[in-house]
């Protein structure tokens, strides 16, 4: 399966990466490992601003989750070259801005992993975590970050 055959089906458009906000880079390649930094989930180009349980529902999240995947497998295009030759993602960790009470973490994450999922077939079955937190840099409602195998 190619994926950027998959990906142009999906009509799915790879952003270049994005410049980080802070003293990190966007991404780390030790041996066959490459690990992204969390991406915020972005809307229009600025920071989807949200806190799921309280201004958002969970259908949302997996929206902005959906668009996280998007930018991550943009970053990682440009950490290996070509993405056919990811073997494997190997685990996704998701934070997400939510209310005390907010328990979908794991359906609002969802949205990235189901998109992996669709990309790379069985390559982009992984490991994941889901956490609720109180806030995220900008405000934003969901942050993601990737570890995959090349």
């Amino acid at each position: 399966m190619n994926v950027y055959d998959k990906l142009k089906e999906l009509n799915i458009t790879l952003p270049p990466v994005a410049t980080p906000a802070a003293a990190y880079v966007p991404f780390v390649r030790t041996g066959n490992l490459v690990f992204l930094s969390g991406h915020i989930a972005k809307k229009d180009g600025k920071s989807w601003v949200g806190q799921l349980g309280k201004t958002m529902q969970t259908e949302e999240g997996k929206q902005a989750a959906r668009a996280i995947a998007i930018d991550l497998m943009g970053t990682l295009q440009a950490a290996v070259g070509d993405l056919n030759n990811v073997k494997r993602i190997v685990k996704v960790m998701s934070l997400v801005n939510s209310a005390p009470d907010f328990t979908e973490h794991h359906l609002v994450t969802n949205g990235a992993s189901e998109l992996l999922g669709q990309v790379f077939g069985d390559k982009g079955a992984h490991a994941r975590s889901a956490f609720g937190v109180a806030q995220i840099p900008t405000g934003a409602c969901v942050e993601i970050e990737l570890i995959a195998e090349v």
